[in-house]
């Protein structure tokens, strides 16, 4: 018994400063994302005023910053509510899903964040997403995704999207991703000028997209959702399966949303290609299966 205290209070420096070190990652990173969010609207108010400036001097400079400061906080108060709307969700009743709900809250007590709000999208191709400012999350699936994992690997998912509320990328890829298919819906406004228009906003939404959000993000979640489930491999196989549903299957929509998802589910050719912001699924695997390399693969994984 005196060995056991002994260890047990020298481990537990060991404990409180991995903890330390966590939360002050996790600091940083909320942190830099809030930080992106104010710089975009700084930075969309400056080139609204330039643009008011030019065309009538101070007082429609004025005018076009204000614009500006309202369409921000339309974002940030009902991003997710856009977002909803272009992937056509409706909310999950509890009855529909009990165990997949009784999952997100109890997988939420664990993060220590509100539970999310579940939405569901009528589809039979397998796609989970997740919008909101951090502390309100919101996330989406598709009917095809609750057909199609267990419960581990729907698990993996919910913390993976959970983890993303926990460091507010949420919120930075929710706005980018309305900024995004705000200029790509602007284009279809020009009639026989689509395609040029195209040709101008596609590049400017694909640079805001890019410049907010890193594929180190999902890196991070991922390792986060593993601390979430004790287990890295559910949600390796659930990468796995949604990859493979991506090779099979083409998916159709809006691709300013694909970084929303937890896995791309657009072509990575074309304009969906433009918003590609995921590293790949299989160094994702690779990561995750490394943390616990003993334990026995997933279905369909190619060996070593």
């Amino acid at each position: 018994e005196p060995v056991r205290c002994t260890r047990a209070r020298l481990a537990s420096p060991r404990v409180r400063r991995g903890r330390t070190r966590r939360r002050r990652k996790l600091t940083a990173a909320v942190a830099l994302n809030i930080l992106k969010t104010w710089l975009l609207l700084a930075g969309t108010c400056a080139l609204l005023g330039a643009l008011g400036w030019v065309l009538g001097g101070y007082r429609l400079l004025s005018i076009f910053v204000f614009c500006g400061l309202l369409a921000g906080a339309a974002v940030y108060w009902y991003g997710d509510r856009m977002v909803l709307g272009l992937v056509g969700a409706r909310p999950l009743a509890q009855a529909e899903a009990p165990t997949y709900v009784a999952a997100a809250e109890r997988i939420a007590a664990r993060a220590r964040v509100p539970a999310p709000r579940l939405y569901l999208i009528r589809d039979p191709y397998p796609r989970a997403l997740s919008a909101g400012r951090g502390g309100g999350q919101t996330i989406a699936v598709s009917s095809g995704l609750l057909a199609a994992l267990p419960p581990a690997e729907l698990e993996g998912v919910l913390a993976h999207e959970i983890a993303h509320a926990e460091r507010r990328d949420v919120l930075v890829q929710t706005t980018a991703a309305v900024v995004a298919a705000t200029l790509l819906e602007l284009s279809r406004v020009g009639g026989w000028l689509q395609r040029t228009l195209l040709f101008v906003f596609g590049p400017i939404a694909s640079a805001v997209t890019h410049g907010l959000l890193s594929p180190r993000r999902e890196f991070a979640a991922d390792l986060r959702a593993t601390t979430l489930c004790e287990s890295p491999h559910g949600l390796a196989d659930a990468l796995m399966r949604l990859n493979q549903a991506g090779e099979l299957v083409s998916f159709a929509g809006n691709p300013a949303t694909g970084p929303l998802h937890i896995v791309n589910p657009f072509a990575e050719q074309g304009l969906g290609g433009l918003f590609s912001t995921h590293p790949p699924v299989a160094e994702r695997v690779q990561r995750l299966r490394a943390l616990e390399p003993d334990q026995e693969k997933g279905p369909g994984e190619p060996g070593p």
